[in-house]
């Protein structure tokens, strides 16, 4: 008796067969810390948090920075001002920001982050702080720094091929 094999279960012979290749597997871990990283999920194991990810992206880049106009966040992170407009005007509706003059005389306002969004910022770091220190509690401080060092490296790459590098302290 001849037993065909259902496309369900031929997907997943495709899929067992692919992550075998290491850009696969990288390909495949990435994803599932996206899902791990996506804002209810992480809250919710953290047990706190408020910032989503795109006002706690975009102050820690202001923070870095310095105040920055819709153009200059534009060309840091690639998105449309209409995508930037809706996220900084969030921002502003929660206090996190205000607008302010361009301290060089420029003719653009810029987004700076207020006294709330220092506070929400550096609550939201802690707290993804503490998370990854309970996940990675077993792990060696060798082991820690080595991963640090690939997550920067890899995260490098990326802003070198996409020409928007992100600043370090």
């Amino acid at each position: 008796m001849c037993r065909e094999e259902s496309p369900r279960g031929a997907a997943h012979a495709v899929e067992r067969r692919t992550v075998d290749k290491p850009t696969h597997r990288v390909e495949f871990e990435a994803m599932l810390l996206g899902r791990h990283l996506q804002p209810g999920a992480s809250r919710a194991r953290r047990g706190g948090g408020h910032l989503d990810r795109s006002a706690y992206t975009l102050l820690s880049r202001i923070r870095m920075e310095g105040p920055m106009s819709i153009g200059q966040l534009s060309d840091a992170f690639g998105l449309d001002a209409s995508t930037l407009n809706r996220q900084t005007a969030a921002m502003l509706r929660a206090g996190l920001v205000e607008r302010i003059p361009d301290p060089d005389g420029g003719i653009a306002r810029k987004f700076r982050i207020t006294g709330a969004g220092e506070d929400s910022l550096d609550a939201e770091r802690a707290a993804n702080i503490s998370g990854l220190e309970r996940v990675m509690a077993d792990w060696s401080p060798d082991e820690v720094a080595a991963f640090a060092a690939y997550l920067k490296r890899f995260n490098g790459d990326i802003e070198n091929l996409d020409g928007r590098p992100w600043p370090r302290p």
